[in-house]
């Protein structure tokens, strides 16, 4: 569900830059000055690796809770600040690159848990329903 969500969320924002290029001067002025787009790039890779540190940590540790919201709420942001920038077509498929990496390890990581407890679950149901040993006489 989230990765459908993120890239929406990216047709969305690349259909508004398009729509709205330039943001209103009133709102450009109460807003200030734009970060540059060098240091939007680098808080872009700095969050990337974090999330994805992040997961494998808590594919190691077993961790089965999905994060994906938080994760679409900042890839989000990275949109509205590239589009503040007026920089957003031109980093557009760095975000998406991005979110689709980060979203594509959350659900590799709810994917094996699931083929896990399913190789259990079918490990037990075998147990269940195996014949009795017939190794007791007289019953």
């Amino acid at each position: 569900m989230g990765l459908v969500l993120f890239a929406l969320l990216s047709l969305l924002a690349l259909r508004t830059a398009a729509l709205f290029p330039v943001l209103p001067a009133g709102l450009r002025r109460l807003l200030g000055a734009s970060p540059s787009t060098d240091l939007i790039s680098i808080a872009l890779v700095v969050y990337s690796f974090s999330a994805l540190i992040l997961i494998l940590s808590r594919m190691m540790g077993g961790d089965l809770r999905y994060r994906g919201w938080a994760h679409l709420g900042y890839l989000g942001g990275f949109h509205l600040f590239y589009l503040y920038a007026e920089a957003l077509r031109e980093n557009f498929w760095a975000i998406f690159a991005a979110g689709m990496t980060i979203f594509a390890l959350e659900y590799f990581n709810l994917w094996t848990a699931c083929q896990d407890e399913i190789r259990r679950e079918e490990k037990l149901l075998r147990i269940l329903t195996a014949p009795k040993e017939q190794g007791r006489e007289g019953d």
